[in-house]
């Protein structure tokens, strides 16, 4: 029996070097953020949320629709009332009545990709006649 404790204790004297390496090996690379798939209509822009549901998108007063989603950038779900007076660079979708409704932080590597921005104009009342009626000269049938 004694000659077995020697080898036990070197094996388990071994295992421990071992553990103890372990997390110094995995601090040694760099870990690149993963970027992901968003939806080719999506927009880019730069977003601050001011009052929740009050935000603006590129400096012009905007709003997140009710029920909107925002992704962190590792996509995790996050309530507006955490990125209140943040400037953050962002991907998002607009639902039907002009609302902010989807909404993705972007990572580093995220950001980098080109994407269009809202600059457009995404309602227009107007019909295109003036106000006021041109006068003509004489109205028809004498009028």
């Amino acid at each position: 029996m004694n000659r077995c404790a020697p080898r036990l204790m070197a094996a388990l004297m071994l295992a421990t070097v071992g553990l103890a390496m372990a997390p110094v090996a995995a601090q040694t690379y760099e870990v690149k953020p993963q970027v992901r798939q968003f939806p080719k209509n999506a927009l880019r822009g730069e977003m601050v949320v001011l009052a929740p549901p009050n935000i603006s998108i590129d400096g012009k007063p905007d709003r997140l629709s009710p029920g909107a989603r925002i992704h962190d950038a590792n996509n995790h779900l996050v309530l507006s009332a955490a990125l209140v007076n943040q400037n953050l660079v962002v991907n998002y979708l607009r639902e039907s009545t002009g609302q902010v409704h989807h909404v993705w932080i972007l990572n580093s590597e995220e950001a980098l990709e080109k994407r269009r921005g809202a600059t457009a104009t995404i309602f227009n009342f107007s019909s295109g006649y003036p106000a006021t009626p041109a006068n003509n000269g004489p109205a028809p049938y004498g009028q």
